[in-house]
């Protein structure tokens, strides 16, 4: 990776500035890591990771190889909704992360995943075989995920073109006043907290959700959300710049307790072309138990 530093952002922090471009499970001590072993170079030197940035600095990464960690299969249930040779399409519950860590290393989709399938696709390597996507640790819903490295192709090339039909149903704090709409916000990390998720302008990217009104209560609604593009945490912040953040989401929303463990988000539909026969295939899963009892007491309010 290659950047050429603008007059805005002379003055900080190399590995805070790196930070930002770089996925979440991709800590600031790492990206430290590899500035002190050279694998970030300012005009073609080694600084220190406290490297104050200069007008036209020219930086390169060059993100080292992965180390090979052991990911053992586990015996966890799967609710699977589809399975072919191909591909295979689970309805996660909420709690669960999706692949492992550094630190986290089991009870994750992946371990059930190794177990249950055997033939994953290995084009994500080691730590994410077979994974296209992925949704929130406290999201529940549908996630597809490749059985060999033609379907892995085909299915990540469908989503980078948009093609797959994805929509979510949310449970949201106030009244919206529309009944229908489109959210387009450039989404990219919060400069107050690089953790975090952020309309800006700044190091972003295109982020397009569609919101249609299902159900109107008192404080709250029922929204189903369709994604045109798929950012990281897309929905939770497109809803929160909007002023309707979701209902029990504990970075986003900081709402009082809803009677369920993370933000009332579901991915209700996964529609896609089958990677072998054209097919067009589509899923769908119903709201999980907590998110209907939810909505029974938000009705009676």
């Amino acid at each position: 990776m290659e950047w050429l530093v603008a007059g805005s952002e002379a003055g900080e922090r190399i590995d805070k500035w790196i930070s930002g471009f770089m996925e979440e499970d991709v800590s600031r001590t790492q990206i430290q890591d590899w500035i002190r072993s050279g694998h970030v170079l300012v005009n073609e030197k080694q600084v220190k990771p406290n490297y104050k940035l200069q007008l036209d600095d020219r930086l390169l990464l060059q993100i080292p190889e992965p180390e090979e960690l052991s990911i053992e299969p586990e015996d966890i249930a799967l609710d699977v909704v589809y399975e072919d040779s191909d591909v295979i399409v689970v309805n996660k519950p909420r709690g669960m992360v999706v692949h492992p860590a550094p630190g986290h290393a089991s009870g994750t989709l992946v371990n059930a995943l190794l177990y249950h399938c055997k033939d994953l696709s290995g084009i994500n390597g080691v730590l994410r075989p077979g994974i296209v996507h992925r949704i929130d640790k406290d999201t529940s819903g549908l996630l597809m995920a490749a059985k060999n490295d033609k379907a892995h192709a085909s299915l990540a090339a469908q989503l980078k073109e948009h093609s797959v039909n994805r929509k979510y149903k949310a449970i949201v704090h106030g009244t919206v006043s529309h009944e229908q709409g489109t959210i387009e916000a450039p989404i990219g990390r919060d400069p107050s907290d690089r953790k975090l998720f952020t309309v800006t302008d700044r190091n972003s990217k295109h982020a397009v959700t569609h919101f249609v009104l299902l159900e109107q209560m008192k404080n709250h609604c029922l929204l189903e959300l369709k994604l045109e593009t798929g950012r990281t945490h897309q929905i939770r912040v497109h809803m929160k710049y909007i002023g309707h953040p979701i209902v029990g989401d504990p970075v986003y929303s900081h709402s009082k307790r809803s009677g369920i463990t993370g933000q009332a988000l579901h991915a209700g539909v996964l529609g896609f072309e089958h990677p072998r026969s054209g097919k067009w295939l589509e899923f769908e899963a119903p709201l999980p138990d907590d998110m209907n009892k939810l909505l029974q007491r938000l009705r009676h309010q």
